[in-house]
């Protein structure tokens, strides 16, 4: 399987029906336990399981109202709340960073399904980048948060740009891994993949494009090297593609972001990225830099866009060792 397959079917494995056996047979096991006193009532517990250990087990998942959606969200340990944005397709790709050990002594860790995704509740119509990052401003009002460390992943990062542009007074630092390129030089190309997705899915419906999809990405034999993980994994990703294709693309292709949104950003910025993404992230990488002069940036040594299932220690290193720096309650001081 390649890096990219080994990735999707990753994060295509947590709705596994059979957590309990996934549980017993992997290694280093993570258990996090969620809070109880949330708004919401609770659903039923989940176990989080690659082939290579437990990334999370879930005891209690509550659902939140939000903007008139129910979202699903858990929020695991104490310290400084950081708020991971649910990337597009991968229900839980940020699981792995939010459940390294680095992060957990100090950051109460916030993570939710977006509208579409798992247990939350499906777009009630077209939506955009701003709506969602409205969303996640919602939540954090219903938790009782004021400022975050916000933390975005690919298609959650445009989000998260958007968020902290439109209430920076709510970011207290912002944490991009590879934001898509819709705005760099070569983001003709880009878009019009992404536009060809659309078209075949409204052509010959969801279950085509996603055969497309996985198939640029994975290869032919897809299905195949899918099923060696737990069952039910494809069918959970093809409940979620709907929102993919439907929703979330569609959002992304109508984002208008520019040097002046990025400037309305008072947060500390820090970019990850990977040396092997690619050219069309090495321009994001430019872009963003550019757009944030005083941003830090970290390159994950022979990581790609998967970087956030292939290299989560390094990423969640990183952004526990840039939040710290930055910390949302400053050292106590002595006056003597």
């Amino acid at each position: 399987m390649s890096p990219r397959g080994r990735h999707l079917a990753a994060h295509m494995s947590t709705r596994s029906s059979g957590g309990d056996q996934a549980a017993a047979a992997c290694q280093g096991v993570v258990h996090l336990v969620w809070r109880s006193d949330l708004p919401g009532a609770p659903i039923p517990a989940r176990t989080i399981c690659t082939g290579g250990g437990v990334w999370v087990h879930a005891d209690v998942v509550h659902r939140v109202q939000v903007n008139g959606a129910d979202l699903e969200v858990s929020v695991v340990g104490a310290g400084e709340p950081m708020l991971f944005v649910q990337t597009a397709l991968s229900a839980n790709e940020l699981v792995p960073i939010a459940s390294e050990t680095v992060l957990a002594a100090s950051y109460r860790r916030i993570i939710y399904h977006r509208r579409g995704y798992g247990g939350s509740s499906a777009p009630d119509g077209p939506s955009s980048i701003a709506a969602d990052a409205a969303d996640a401003v919602a939540l954090l009002d219903s938790l009782g948060v004021d400022r975050v460390h916000l933390v975005g992943l690919s298609f959650s990062a445009a989000i998260a740009l958007q968020l902290a542009s439109t209430v920076p007074e709510r970011v207290h630092s912002l944490t991009v891994i590879e934001p898509p390129p819709v705005h760099v030089p070569s983001a003709a190309q880009f878009r019009a993949a992404n536009a060809r997705l659309v078209e075949l899915r409204r052509d010959a419906g969801v279950p085509a494009a996603l055969d497309a999809f996985l198939t640029m990405l994975v290869g032919p034999h897809w299905r195949s090297e899918l099923d060696q993980r737990p069952p039910g994994s494809i069918a959970q990703i093809e409940i979620d593609a709907a929102t993919f294709f439907d929703t979330d693309i569609p959002a992304l292709l109508n984002w208008r972001f520019s040097g002046r949104d990025a400037a309305q950003i008072t947060a500390p910025v820090l970019y990850v990225g990977g040396t092997d993404s690619g050219p069309l992230f090495a321009e994001v990488r430019t872009q963003i830099l550019g757009w944030l002069p005083d941003a830090e940036d970290t390159l994950v040594a022979g990581a790609d866009h998967s970087l956030a299932v292939t290299h989560p220690r390094e990423v969640a290193t990183a952004l526990a060792s840039f939040a710290h720096r930055h910390p949302i309650t400053p050292p106590h001081r002595l006056d003597f």
